[in-house]
Order: C-alpha cells, then sequence, then structure tokens
C-alpha cells in the first residue's frame, strides 16, 4: 500500500527537520565578555589552593537558590593570606536553572583564564564572579573593566533624547537591578549587591555618564565597571549588543533552514505521488 512510503517520507521529513533545528542552542547569558586575574599565583597542593577551589565550588551550589551569594573561607591550617573571599551574582531576571548554569560556565572557565590565580574576575552576559584572598565586599569600584560602543547611527537628536531619558531611568531610585526602554531604545544595568544601594547608585552614574561621553551616538554601548554595569541599544536586544552584519547572519541562517524544509516537503511529496502511482498501475496489470 502506498501508506507505507507516505509515512516513511513523513518520518523522514520530521526528523530531518529536528536535526536541523535541535542544534544545542546557547543563552545570550553564557556569553564571555571579559576576565581579570591577579599576578599572585597559589602553590599546588596549598592551603590557598584548596580554599580557592572550596570557594568556587560554594559558588556553583549556591547558585541553584538565590541569585547573589558572598563566601569566607579559611579551611584548617590556613594563615590569613590564604582566607579567600568570593561572590557570585547573576542578572536580575534569570531564572534559578539558568544562574546556576552561568555560574557553572564562569567557575569552569578560571581554570583557562586565570589558571592557578589567587584572585579572578569573570564577567558573563548573565553572571559575574569574582574570588580574591584579600577582602573586597563593600568596596566601591568604579574603574573601567570593559567598554564597547557600536557604530555610530549620525546626528539623531530623538534617538540621543530616548537613550539618555532610558540611562537616567537605569541610575534612578534604589535598586541592584534595572531594565527598560524609550522608543525603541532598551537597557539593562546592574550592581552588585556587596555595594550599597547609595553606592550602587553612585557606581551606575558613573558608568551612564561614562556611556554618554564615550559612545556618543552609537547604536549600542556596553560599559562594565569593577562592581556595576550598564548597556543600551536601539535594536531592543539588552542582553547581547549585536551589529548589522550579526544579524545579517542570523537571517541568512534562517532563510537557509526554510529553504531546506522546503525541499523535504518538496521531496516528501513526489515520494508519495509515485508511490500512488505505482500502486495504481500494479492493480491495472492484475
Amino acid at each position: 500500500m502506498f501508506i507505507q512510503p507516505l509515512l516513511f517520507s513523513l518520518l523522514f521529513a520530521y526528523f530531518l527537520t529536528l536535526i536541523l533545528f535541535a542544534q544545542p542552542s546557547f543563552s545570550a547569558a553564557d556569553n564571555f565578555i571579559y576576565g581579570g586575574c591577579s599576578q599572585l599565583k597559589y602553590a599546588p597542593g596549598s592551603p590557598l589552593e584548596y580554599n580557592v577551589n572550596s570557594i568556587l565550588s560554594s559558588l556553583v551550589n549556591s547558585a541553584s537558590s538565590t541569585g547573589y551569594n558572598n563566601f569566607k573561607i579559611s579551611l584548617p591550617g590556613s594563615t590569613k593570606s590564604d582566607i579567600v573571599y568570593g561572590l557570585y551574582q547573576c542578572r536580575g531576571d534569570l531564572i534559578s536553572s539558568d544562574c546556576r548554569a552561568c555560574v557553572t560556565q564562569a567557575v569552569s572557565r578560571v581554570g583557562v583564564v586565570c589558571p592557578g590565580a589567587s584572585g579572578a574576575a569573570l564577567q558573563f552576559d548573565g553572571c559575574f564572579i569574582r574570588y580574591d584572598n584579600v577582602t573586597f565586599f563593600g568596596v566601591e569600584d568604579k574603574s573601567v573593566l570593559m567598554r564597547k560602543c557600536g557604530q555610530s547611527t549620525g546626528y539623531d537628536s530623538d534617538g540621543l533624547t530616548r537613550r539618555d531619558s532610558l540611562l537616567g531611568y537605569l541610575t534612578s531610585e534604589g535598586q541592584y537591578f534595572r531594565v527598560g526602554g524609550s522608543g525603541n531604545v532598551q537597557g539593562v544595568a546592574q550592581c552588585v549587591q556587596d555595594l550599597s544601594l547609595n553606592q550602587c547608585q553612585d557606581c551606575l552614574a558613573e558608568a551612564t555618564g561614562q556611556l554618554k561621553s564615550l559612545c556618543g551616538s552609537a547604536a549600542w554601548g556596553d560599559m562594565f565597571l569593577g562592581k556595576c554595569y550598564a548597556r543600551y541599544s536601539d535594536h531592543g536586544d539588552h542582553s547581547r549588543s549585536r551589529d548589522s552584519s550579526e544579524k545579517k547572519k542570523d537571517d541568512n541562517m534562517q532563510r537557509t533552514l526554510a529553504i531546506l524544509i522546503a525541499i523535504i516537503a518538496i521531496v516528501a511529496l513526489v515520494i508519495v505521488c509515485l508511490a500512488k502511482f505505482c500502486h495504481r498501475k500494479d492493480n491495472c496489470e492484475k
């Protein structure tokens, strides 16, 4: 019966579609932004190494239940210089599973970015981790660690007004995480929660001020300071600023996949028609 070739062709199209679309997807939270390492190295097998490993494990374990936490670890036999302080913070809009995944990814990169370092800071789109053998809890840090500006869109009075209005909103009112939009401009800002709310607002004021002065009329901008960051984009994606060439690549990929699916559907239809024709021909010959 021709129903068997039909079923085969449909199943073939179905599973090929799954292969095309079920590629591993990586959330914007997993995008690495920057990393910094202390110059001091720990000796293999030393108390400092054990404390570093212990605090990194604590960060991962805690990220399953809360978006921010800090730790101070000193295992038996440690001296004052062996004490390790560490914290992590996830972006305020992440669910707990994504938070843990991001922190796990960040901790796994420590050994690659900062092998053997007694202190390190890694920033991803979705989370931030830091540890050191010198305490940094509650210490404001407005040093610029990473800044990026997109291509200029030319002078646009309305666009600049919307951007400045958005940045003002992200800085105002005492909150550690804020996301907002003004027209087609969207943005996000966040402080590390070991700061006080006053310190947070001071840090964000510095970050947004730097964005205005350094990025000018750029379509998007990212400003990461030691204890806070602010980002904006006029194409509505505050979690990852991308230029037009990247967006074109995504569009081309989607078109390619659509064409492949269409070809699969056509092939399946041809198979069905041929099977049906052969079935009728066999009946006529009989």
